[in-house]
């Protein structure tokens, strides 16, 4: 049975520090499908599964795209995300709410769970890229250091280059120029520009209190794509999964796989949903 995407309510939200954009799908339980730095948009195929039979809320992570800065220079950590989410959830009043978070926003999703615990009854953290875990986390962090410093010094391509390397992701020299070369939106690159200055250090060094997670009223699941296996973000989500006693789920994919395969990724997030 074919159904046809939901109509989309798009707004925005003042918070402190930032102006929100975010989307609203469908009706039903409330389900938070969060990134970072990926917004509204990359999400957008699943969301349209999904809201057949859920109220779905995605949004653009503050510094990307929609979601606006008063200060164009002010970090972004899983802490002030998370603090979105929680002024996203309340604002909708949907809530509670099943967060899944992927990549930066997996880790926002593992913040708000900290935080917020009453407002998520279940969080998916999605191959969250914490390197607090794992036992070469000081090289790690060094590996982050240099490829922000290369992006700083305006060597785009050679960022990109250290990115795909610390991250254990086969990339080719002919897709890397094509999807980060020099003909992009402006917004793609300003975008970009605030990821690699004030989001990715915040973001890969978090520390998840892990004795508060354990004891959170939320219940976790640690997602883990199955194309990703020895990839940095199959390591550190195995890492966090052990640290917490839990089970990896996996996910179809790699650390893209609902931007890949849609389809796949809801009937397997439906699975989950179903649990909660």
């Amino acid at each position: 049975m074919t159904h046809l995407p939901s109509a989309v309510t798009a707004r925005t939200l003042d918070v402190p520090g930032a102006h929100l954009y975010y989307e609203l799908r469908g009706t039903g339980p409330l389900v938070v499908l969060a990134g970072a730095p990926m917004d509204a948009a990359a999400f957008a195929p699943l969301a349209d599964l999904l809201a057949v039979d859920h109220t779905v809320l995605t949004t653009d992570p503050r510094g990307h795209q929609g979601s606006t800065l008063k200060d164009a220079e002010a970090d972004s950590t899983p802490e002030l995300r998370a603090d979105d989410l929680v002024r996203l959830i309340a604002h909708v009043d949907a809530g509670p709410a099943v967060v899944f978070g992927s990549s930066g926003g997996a880790v926002t999703a593992l913040a708000l769970a900290r935080s917020r615990p009453d407002l998520v009854t279940t969080a998916i953290a999605h191959e969250p890229p914490i390197n607090a875990l794992i036992a070469d986390r000081d090289a790690h962090r060094a590996a982050t250091d240099d490829l922000v410093a290369t992006y700083a010094r305006g060597d785009v391509l050679g960022a990109w280059r250290k990115f795909f390397a610390a991250a254990n992701i086969a990339m080719p020299e002919p897709v890397l120029e094509q999807m980060f070369g020099p003909e992009r939106d402006p917004r793609q690159l300003a975008s970009e520009r605030y990821w690699f200055a004030h989001e990715i250090r915040g973001t890969t060094t978090w520390e998840p209190d892990i004795r508060a997670l354990r004891h959170a009223s939320t219940r976790l699941v640690i997602g883990i794509g199955a194309e990703s296996a020895g990839q940095f973000c199959d390591r550190t989500s195995r890492a966090l999964a052990a640290a917490l006693d839990l089970t990896p789920t996996l996910f179809p994919g790699g650390h893209t796989g609902f931007v890949d395969d849609p389809g796949a990724f809801a009937d397997r997030l439906r699975e989950i949903l179903d649990k909660s």
